[in-house]
Order: C-alpha cells, then sequence, then structure tokens
C-alpha cells in the first residue's frame, strides 16, 4: 500500500492487497473458471454484436459459455440471442435464461416486465445490479464468461474491473480516427487497473464485394494496427460490414452466423 492512500480504492488504480480484496465473491452454486470483457471507448462500435460471435465460437469449440450483459441502459444481448422468456429466481438468487444453444445469459431486459421500458437510474446502482449479476446469479459452471461492458470508462466499466476476477479484456473500435483516439482511453484505463488487453476487434473494417470480391474501405483507412503497436497487443481481428451479421442479431439468430474473422481471437482466449 502506497503512504499516499487514502483508502478510497474507488478511484484508485494501483494493484495492492487492499484492492484486491474488493472483488466481489461468485455466487456459492457458481463455478465461472474464465471472465472476459468486452469493452470499447464508445458507442455503437459494435461490442455486443462481438460478444456475441466470440460466445457462440468458444461454445463451438467445446466450452461452457456465459454473458454477464453489464449494458444495463442498452442492453441488446437476448435480441441477438432470440431469448423472450424472462430470467427466475429460487427466492434467494436469480437464474440465467439458457438460449438455444446453451448459452446462459443474464441481462436487465430478462427482468424488465417489457423489454423496450428504459433503465433511468444513477451510476451507483447502475453498478450495483452488475455486481448483483455476479453474485446473486447461480452461473453453474462455466468455462469462459464474457462481460458485455458499456461504453467509455465510467462508473459501471470501474466497477467491473474493480469487483469481477477479469482475465482480460476485448476491445472494440471501428476505423474512424476519433474513435482510434477514443479506444486508446480504454486501453489507457485497463493498463492503470492491471488488467490483460487480449486484442483488439476493428468492426465495419471493409466492405466485401460479392461480385469482385474486392474490399473497400467505406470509413478510411484503418488505425488498428498502429494501436496495437502503440500498446505491444499482439492480436487484431478485422470485421467487415456485413448485413448477414447484422440481419442475424436482429432476427435472434447470432448463434448460427458463418465466418472466421474472429478465429484469432478465440485462440488467443483459448491459451489464458
Amino acid at each position: 500500500m502506497s503512504e499516499e492512500c487514502t483508502h478510497d480504492c474507488s478511484s484508485c488504480s494501483s494493484n495492492c492487497s487492499e484492492r484486491q480484496s474488493l472483488i466481489a465473491p461468485q455466487n456459492k452454486d457458481s463455478n465461472v473458471k474464465k471472465v472476459i470483457a468486452v469493452v470499447s471507448g464508445k458507442g455503437g462500435v459494435g461490442k455486443s454484436m462481438v460478444t456475441s460471435l466470440m460466445t457462440v465460437l468458444m461454445q463451438r469449440r467445446g466450452y461452457k459459455t456465459a454473458i454477464l450483459d453489464a449494458d444495463i441502459t442498452g442492453p441488446s444481448i437476448p435480441q441477438a440471442f432470440g431469448i423472450k422468456e424472462k430470467a427466475s429466481s429460487t427466492g434467494e438468487a436469480l437464474l440465467p435464461v439458457t438460449s438455444k444453444l446453451g448459452t446462459s445469459i443474464m441481462s436487465v431486459n430478462l427482468l424488465l416486465e417489457n423489454s423496450t421500458d428504459p433503465v433511468i437510474w444513477r451510476g451507483p446502482i447502475l453498478g450495483g445490479t452488475v455486481k448483483q449479476f455476479w453474485t446473486d446469479v447461480i452461473w453453474n459452471d462455466v468455462d469462459y464468461m464474457f462481460v458485455d461492458m458499456p461504453p467509455g470508462t465510467g462508473d459501471v466499466p470501474l466497477t467491473v474491473f474493480q469487483s469481477l476476477p477479469i482475465d482480460g479484456i476485448i476491445v472494440v473500435t471501428s476505423p474512424q480516427e476519433l474513435v482510434g483516439i477514443i479506444v486508446e482511453k480504454a486501453v489507457k484505463m485497463a493498463e492503470m487497473m492491471n488488467i490483460p488487453i487480449l486484442g483488439l476487434v476493428e468492426n465495419m473494417s471493409y466492405y466485401k464485394c460479392d461480385d469482385c470480391g474486392k474490399e473497400h474501405k467505406i470509413f478510411g483507412e484503418s488505425h488498428i494496427d498502429d494501436i496495437a503497436g502503440k500498446y505491444n497487443i499482439n492480436t487484431v481481428s478485422k470485421l467487415p460490414m456485413n448485413s448477414k451479421l447484422a440481419s442475424a442479431c436482429d432476427s435472434g439468430t447470432i448463434e448460427l452466423f458463418d465466418g472466421e474473422w474472429l478465429d484469432n481471437m478465440a485462440d488467443c482466449i483459448e491459451k489464458i
């Protein structure tokens, strides 16, 4: 512990023993082995889609997977997996909903009476809810849990980084220069919190013409390799603009997607 310690871990990036005690215990009936957070510097870059795709990929490799939807004010995971039913309770703990192919999912939309009801809560309540999704949900046996984070570096990401045993993060971005600048904030936050950065995913990286096969960079030249090199990040994946992926998310059939764009990221996660 630093001599200058104020004992206020909420605003500190030191990785001392006192900080480690902030990690919340998982439910006594849960056995979650690895926790991967999917983050972004800003909204609208496809973070939830990447979370969904990575979960499906690891499931296809024979692992038991789960998603903790930490984007409380903008949850979209249930829609991507076509989940309509609500989460249930034992009276003492919550039970996640299982997707068609076996992924366990907990999201605030599974608790609301109507999925379109807005969640108008202040930061501490949002963070507390995410923490409860870890402590008060019976996840059973899970090999890889993916946490779909809200964008930015505010209350909820800080709560997740401090309260959950995060084994690493995947940072999602897009080619625009402004987004590249913002994503560095998320990368720097992870470094300050001593959380490993597993890789970068650039969504909407290019459009591949169905007729000629040529790749067109709709949003200009990519900056992702420069960012990866600057922060010594070895794994970079690039997702194209693909109408089939968008349609799969909208129709709740993301578990049926076909593509190898994120296979190298799955390889990286498997080595943790």
